[in-house]
């Protein structure tokens, strides 16, 4: 008796139907640097590109967009999540001044639905578009035995460059910098396990409602993530604002405190005012059904805070109305000091970086 790679779970004519209705929302991703369209072994960019730097330094990137995917699949609503993807990855490039270029995706899953496959990365070629990345390849693989068949998960890497002397860091960060706090849309992409197992506990599931959320819970907690790049860039490349700009931080895994002190330079603190902002409902609601505080959660989810800018304090406002120009609300939530004192209850350095030290003060605006 033979036994078939079809047999086996693997549908190779699958894999080749959600590469044709993927082709369009991909190619509407390339300019004239990407070279050979969709469905090549290896995707290729056109480094010429490159030429007019002076000294161009490449950024890259990898990421996934973790147990948020489990909320897509239970509630059959793919097309955000590629969203997620990108945001998670192009903005962490973004941080230390870089232009996206291109981007790859990987997708394995239990059992290739071409449909499903091609609204995901539909998803991430929309988000591609948004932030002038080019989606110049991807791969999707069918694992059958080991994953459910609606399961799947999805990651990838992606590469931007600077300029050497535009490199932004806590190099650049000085004594009395003004911190911006940029406003997220919600959880964005991190701390999905604490949410599932609060709904969980509380025997809550993705379809009920609340009324504080105006929507089912699923909904809600499936709002993508915000993208940064197109505004930081545009922030960046302004006459007048551009120059104030010393460092940003991409606020995820890890929470406020903690990613904001590995942009600061070692030997400086700052204190971030929670009366600066009120948190969005998603998180009050999350909150409160888990018993907890808001305050419990600031290493977990990003409350309200999607990106830190470091600035200039005498740009602060101009720094300010120019992301308000391009669709980010933007606001100061603290300093940068140098000054002796006692680092007790600060968070120091994250991730294996000697950074500065955060800590969160007062509470939280209703």
């Amino acid at each position: 008796m033979s036994t078939s790679y079809a047999a086996a779970g693997v549908d190779t004519a699958a894999g080749d139907r959600a590469v044709e209705l993927m082709r369009a929302a991909v190619g509407r991703t390339h300019g004239p640097e990407v070279l050979g369209g969709v469905g090549g072994f290896a995707g290729l960019f056109d480094a010429s590109a490159l030429r007019d730097y002076r000294r161009p330094l490449l950024a890259t990137g990898t990421d996934g967009v973790g147990t948020k995917v489990a909320i897509a699949q239970a509630i059959d609503k793919h097309d955000t999540i590629g969203q997620d993807l990108v945001g998670m990855i192009v903005d962490d490039i973004v941080v230390v001044g870089a232009k996206p270029l291109f981007l790859t995706d990987y997708i394995a899953c239990g059992r290739l639905v071409p449909e499903r496959i091609a609204e995901i990365v539909r998803g991430v070629a929309v988000a591609c578009e948004a932030t002038g990345t080019a989606l110049v390849g991807g791969e999707t693989a069918e694992h059958p035995g080991l994953m459910g068949p609606d399961d799947y998960d999805l990651a990838g890497a992606a590469v931007g460059v600077v300029e050497a002397d535009a490199l932004l860091g806590p190099d650049r960060v000085r004594d009395g910098d003004a911190i911006l706090a940029l406003a997220s849309s919600g959880l964005h992409s991190n701390g999905f396990s604490l949410v599932r197992k609060i709904l969980a506990d509380r025997g809550l599931g993705y379809a009920d409602r609340l009324d504080e959320l105006d929507g089912p819970i699923g909904l809600a907690l499936l709002e993508p993530t915000r993208l940064y790049a197109s505004a930081l860039l545009a922030l960046l490349a302004d006459p007048i604002a551009g120059d104030s700009v010393h460092a940003f931080s991409h606020v995820t895994g890890g929470g406020i405190a903690a990613n904001l002190a590995r942009v600061l330079p070692r030997g400086s603190w700052a204190e971030v005012e929670r009366a600066s902002w009120s948190p969005d409902p998603v998180f009050r609601v999350l909150t409160e059904l888990s018993g907890t505080r808001l305050e419990d959660h600031e290493g977990t989810w990003n409350l309200g805070i999607g990106m830190f800018a470091v600035v200039d304090a005498d740009s602060a406002g101009t720094v300010a109305a120019t992301l308000a120009a391009h669709g980010i609300e933007a606001w100061q939530a603290g300093t940068v000091s140098t000054a002796s004192r006692p680092l007790d209850g600060f968070e120091q350095g994250a991730k294996g970086v000697d950074g500065g030290a955060v800590r969160l003060t007062g509470a939280y605006s209703a």
